[in-house]
This record gives structure tokens, C-alpha cells and sequence, in this order.
């Protein structure tokens, strides 16, 4: 098959978004097929364009025998909701020319469009629609209703033109793709119609990620003990997270000489919880940058305790990423998540991580002291069972390329 994938994040970025669309690309490559990405250069989640793409506008490249083309578009360095907003229509701009380009070429046999940015779908259903190629809406983030329920956009006029354009897009496309079934009842409700949705989930690299001694792990290079207690947040620092509980957490725990905090990751907070931890005097927060692939098993074999927190308002709008990393290392997660959302149900349903109310300094406490005073092991053995039986990036792709397959059928 000839694909063509549109996404504003791809490889080489490690978290988010970008992680899954560049190891479907490649992955759909390697398999045989023709593909072409159309992307920005990467900047996620640094919010700053990687050295080897500074100075670089529209640019072809191949990564993983994928036909990359890159966008030039703004990247703010403190990121607000304003910002934000020019920084994705940017890019859906800056997209103009090489779509262009993509109208004249021999046809494509399916379009994928990864959302957010939740408006970058008018140019690819555009193009299915003036090329008769079925096109799949693939939501990862339900970005406006998340906008929304934050309050990163007040204004109602501007929801209800962002929502309906949303609703536009999703009722056009072939079909919507989604990672959680929480997420699709979602976008039952914009009138996505259940025979027209797919679930496909984020996976994880069941072989590459894997649980690990605490001699394999990063505890050395980071000058900790292997006695030393270990809570771990790694990922994107931003604003669905809520991640100042951290730092109120850390303020009962000073007097503690082995119990150490480690922040792993960039993004628009981290300025933010850095200064709240230094004003506080917290030397047991320790604050890294995010490590490479070929260190994440090591990473996460580091932690004694991982964190996978989420605002309430951001219930089922969002499915955090990092969790399957988490389960595939056997790694003990505390997650942030209420009743009847899908990450409490499924985190209960298979007994392979401890729940907790979000936004709650004395849950995350309680939380902490059950996991170091207590045997976690079976929590442990759960997570990687679910991930092998569950998560397997090779099957999930597998029946998603089935999926492409019978579409075009």
C-alpha cells in the first residue's frame, strides 16, 4: 500500500505522539509498503527544534525507509494557550506547499491524520476527498474538549467553532481511530457513529522494554543507593499532569535521606516545578532530562514507585503514554484516575497498579508509604503480564495493517 500519514509530531522525538506515529511509519515501512509523513521538525517535548533542524525549513529526509517531509513552524519557548494556537496553525500553513506537491503525485491508497492538532484534518480530508482515498482520523488526545474542562479556553464562541470543526472532521473521515474504549464512547457522543470507529491502542516493545535488576538500572549514574527509595515521574511536564503535588508530596518527606524524587523529562513546567523545589529546599528532587530509548528499560528500572498522574478534568480525554513503558518493565505504577474512566478500570479490572484520587496530596502520600512499606511484587508480575498479553506492539500493529487492508478492499 501507498500511506501518507499527517501528524504535527514524529520520530525523533521520545514521548508522546511523536513516539507512536514514527514507530508506525517505520514499522509499516519495513513491512513493505510506501510511506510518506508529513510532519514538522522535531521539538517535543523541549518545546525548542532540535540542533540538527535549526536553521532548516522544508526539508525531505528518510527515516527507517519512510519518506519524511518536514515543516518549518513556530515553537514557542513559554508555552500559553494563545501561543499554542498560533503555534499549530503554523504548521497547518506551513503544510500548504508540500500538500500541493502531494495532490499531483501518483494517488495514495489511504490517508492517517494524528490528532492533536485537532484542525490539522481539513487538509488531509481535502486531499481524500479531491483524490477519493478513504482517510482515518486517528484521536489520541480529544485536545478541545481537554481545552476546555482546563480552562485553557474560556471563550465560548471560539469552543463551539473549534467543536464543530472537530465534529466535521470525524464525521468526513473513512474511519476514527482511538486508543482507549473510554475515548471512543467520547466520540460516540460527537455522533461518530460505532461502526465507523476503530480501536487502536498504543502499544509497547514488549522486547526492548523489559524489567531489569536495580544493578542494571540508572541508580549509579544518578548517585543514588540501591537502599534508597525511588519515586519516578518520566515524561512530559506540562499542564495536564498537575504535577505541583509532586513537589507539596516531596515538602513531608524532607526529613528522609532515602527517599529521592527523580523528575525525567522537559516541557512547559518544568521551569515551574524546578523553582517551586529550590525554594522549598528539596535536595531529594532530582530533576534529569529525558534519557534515550536504548536507556529506558535502565530508566525505569530505577523506580521503586512510577507516577502516572492526570488532572480530573483531563479524565478519559487522555491516555497517558508512559503507562505502557511502565507495565512492560514490571514497574509499580501509582495512577491518578476516578471511577468509570478507562484507565481506572482497566488499572483495577487486572490488579497491576495502585489508583488514587487525582489532585490529592494525602492520596499520593498514602499511596507512597503503602508501595515502600509494602510487597508489590504481584502488582509487578501483573503489569508485565498485561503488556506481553496486551500491549504487544507487533500484534497491534499487525491488525491495525489488517485494518488499512479491508478499508481499501
Amino acid at each position: 500500500m501507498r500511506i501518507l500519514i499527517f501528524g504535527i509530531n514524529y520520530s525523533p522525538e521520545l514521548t508522546g505522539i511523536g513516539k507512536y506515529t514514527g514507530e508506525m511509519g517505520s514499522w509499516f515501512a519495513q513491512q513493505g509498503h510506501n510511506v510518506h509523513v508529513v510532519t514538522a521538525v522535531p521539538y517535543y517535548p523541549e518545546w525548542e527544534v532540535h540542533e540538527k533542524y535549526k536553521g532548516k525549513y522544508w526539508i525531505t529526509e528518510d527515516i527507517d525507509g519512510a519518506t519524511v517531509h518536514r515543516i518549518p513552524l513556530y515553537v514557542p519557548k513559554n508555552v500559553t494557550s494563545a501561543k499554542r494556537i498560533i503555534h499549530e496553525f503554523s504548521f497547518v500553513l506551513g503544510i500548504v506547499p508540500v500538500w500541493f506537491k502531494l495532490l499531483f503525485t501518483k494517488k495514495f491508497d489511504v490517508v492517517f491524520c494524528a490528532a492533536p492538532p485537532f484542525h490539522l484534518g481539513i487538509l488531509p480530508l481535502l486531499y481524500s476527498k479531491l483524490k477519493g482515498v478513504p482517510m482515518i482520523t486517528h484521536v489520541q488526545d480529544l485536545q478541545v474538549d481537554a481545552a476546555k474542562e482546563l480552562g485553557m479556553i474560556k471563550n465560548k464562541t471560539f469552543l463551539n467553532l473549534m467543536f464543530s470543526i472537530e465534529r466535521f472532521i470525524l464525521k468526513k473521515s473513512k474511519k476514527v481511530s482511538t486508543i482507549s474504549l473510554g475515548m471512543q464512547l467520547k466520540i460516540s457522543g460527537k455522533g461518530v457513529n460505532t461502526n465507523q470507529q476503530i480501536l487502536f491502542p498504543n502499544w509497547v516493545d514488549e522486547n526492548n522494554i523489559m524489567p531489569l535488576p536495580k544493578e542494571q538500572s540508572l541508580r549509579q549514574q544518578f548517585g543514588l543507593k540501591d537502599s534508597d527509595k525511588v519515586i519516578l515521574y518520566s515524561g512530559n511536564l506540562g499542564e495536564k499532569q498537575g504535577l505541583e503535588v509532586i513537589i507539596d508530596v516531596a515538602l513531608k518527606y524532607k526529613d528522609r535521606s532515602d527517599v529521592y524524587f527523580l523528575i525525567v523529562g522537559s516541557g512547559g513546567g518544568k521551569e515551574k516545578l524546578e523553582q517551586s523545589a529550590k525554594d522549598a529546599g528539596l535536595t531529594q528532587v532530582m530533576f534529569f532530562p529525558l534519557q534515550p530509548y536504548n536507556k529506558l528499560s535502565a530508566l525505569l528500572a530505577t523506580a521503586d514507585v512510577h507516577l502516572v498522574l492526570q488532572k480530573k478534568s483531563a479524565a478519559d480525554l487522555v491516555m497517558p503514554s508512559k503507562l505502557t513503558g511502565i507495565l512492560a518493565a514490571g514497574g509499580f505504577a501509582i495512577v491518578t484516575a476516578e471511577p468509570g474512566t478507562s484507565l481506572y478500570t482497566v488499572v483495577n479490572q487486572y490488579n497491576m497498579g495502585l489508583i488514587i484520587e487525582p489532585e490529592s496530596t494525602e492520596a499520593l502520600c498514602n499511596g507512597i508509604e503503602y508501595a515502600i512499606n509494602n510487597d508489590i511484587s504481584t502488582y509487578k508480575l501483573n503489569a508485565r503480564k498485561y503488556a506481553e498479553a496486551y500491549l504487544s506492539k507487533e500484534n497491534i500493529l499487525r491488525d491495525f495493517e489488517q485494518q488499512l487492508v479491508d478499508i481499501n478492499k
